[in-house]
């Protein structure tokens, strides 16, 4: 299957996922709910979380975003504890540091053997949603140095149970869905066909905006650029992060997002000269730099050793590009230019640093809508498209910069009303 419809048989879908809220007996207090102190939104119960995860150690994905399902985290700038319960966790690897164990002891969360038992099969499968963290950990790479993170297969292993249980719960699953394009696509068909839950994706898209900018629905951009320094042989793990960026600004254009013709991976003095050519903009690069706090100062053509970029064309004829600049910045800078508009958009993705890493206190605040709705704030397909551009610009790197094109690249869906990115405050209240 090659291209996607947003509007994929919505009204079962969302009545599926009221009779299983429904049926789960709770309630979602929502924003507020937690520092307000209110009461006559707690549910019966708790729903019970199960967090599989590749590793549970300092400042791993699933440390972060399971972690706070149990401390809790600020929410503008008041603590925020989930009203949902961390019941079981299962750790793939154990690697030095492992705080699966303690973490599990300490908080009285069963610590399991297997998926199965995470899930609780042999009871039917007692969960009510489950977080599908696959990120970090010792797993090889292929020849285009793509981490081979088992998600996919995990994810396989999750819905086998649901067909066996006859019942199933939403799924969140972190980053992109596979480093295969053609298995993230199965993984949203697999939640098409089973009318389940599916949300993915990374924090960027929601973590603070400076300044706040969210472009109203219909913005006819016409072209928009990231920038950003990842250094590593897995190119993807950053790019991926500035595609979600470019991706959640993008899809707000005139007539929704339509799907990529091409994407095209440059890496040394081909991106200066792809600039010079103007198949990229200079203009949105300064302008996306001039929001990064960590710009360097100096020329950037002197400072950045061995740049990248990947271009993106997209079937309507807006052009993207997303920019490997090592040396000059640490941030995600978005800049963009707008039919009509004489002056060019711009902002800076904020990230506050490890060990806290605050960017996960919205993307764990969204996800926490999602299982209590079923349904996700932003749609799987952002995702699946983001997926199959970082998969495809591997390809196009490994192959000495072809251009790609791909029938897979051309998802379509409607972007979300409100983009879900916090606001205000990120750190505690004095």
């Amino acid at each position: 299957m090659n291209a996607f419809d947003p509007q994929f048989d919505r009204r079962s879908f969302f009545a599926a996922s009221a009779a299983g809220i429904a049926s789960a007996g709770w309630a979602w207090g929502g924003q507020g709910e937690a520092e307000s102190g209110t009461t006559d939104s707690i549910p019966k119960r708790k729903p019970r979380v199960a967090a599989i995860n590749s590793v549970y150690r300092l400042r791993s994905h699933a440390y972060h975003i399971a972690g706070r399902f149990i401390h809790g985290y600020t929410r503008n700038g008041f603590h925020h504890q989930p009203p949902f319960e961390l019941v079981r966790m299962w750790n793939h690897q154990q690697p030095k540091g492992d705080l699966g164990p303690s973490t599990c002891d300490q908080h009285g969360i069963e610590l399991c053997k297997s998926i199965s038992q995470a899930l609780g099969e042999k009871q039917g499968l007692d969960i009510d949603a489950i977080l599908l963290i696959i990120e970090h950990g010792d797993y090889p790479q292929n020849e285009r140095h793509q981490v081979l993170y088992p998600r996919y297969e995990f994810f396989d292993q999750i819905t086998e149970i649901f067909r066996k249980t006859g019942r199933s719960v939403p799924i969140f699953v972190d980053k992109h869905l596979s480093y295969d394009h053609q298995l993230a696509a199965k993984m949203v068909q697999t939640a098409r066909t089973m009318n389940f839950g599916l949300m993915a994706g990374s924090s960027l898209p929601v973590t603070w905006r400076r300044p706040e900018i969210e472009p109203t629905l219909g913005t006819p951009f016409k072209e928009g650029l990231v920038c950003f320094g990842y250094e590593g042989d897995a190119v993807e793990v950053y790019l991926f992060h500035a595609l979600e960026v470019l991706q959640c600004m993008l899809e707000r254009r005139k007539g929704g997002e339509t799907g990529v013709k091409s994407v095209e991976f440059l890496q040394g003095d081909a991106v200066w000269i792809a600039g010079d050519e103007e198949r990229w903009s200079w203009r949105l690069l300064d302008a996306a730099l001039a929001r990064c706090p960590s710009k360097n100062t100096g020329p950037i053509r002197e400072n950045v050793l061995n740049p990248q970029a990947l271009l993106v064309e997209y079937e309507d004829g807006t052009r993207g590009a997303a920019l490997n600049l090592v040396e000059q910045t640490s941030e995600f800078g978005f800049a963009a230019t707008i039919e009509g508009w004489s002056e060019t958009l711009s902002t800076c993705f904020y990230l506050p640093a490890p060990p806290g890493a605050r960017f996960f206190d919205p993307l764990t605040y969204n996800i926490e809508k999602f299982f209590a709705s079923g349904v996700s704030p932003y749609p799987v397909e952002r995702t699946l498209l983001t997926s199959t551009m970082t998969d495809l610009a591997t390809q196009s790197l490994h192959e000495g910069g072809r251009v790609v094109t791909d029938p897979a690249l051309r998802v379509k869906y409607a972007a979300p009303k409100e983009s879900g990115f916090f606001r205000g405050p990120y750190v505690d209240a004095g």
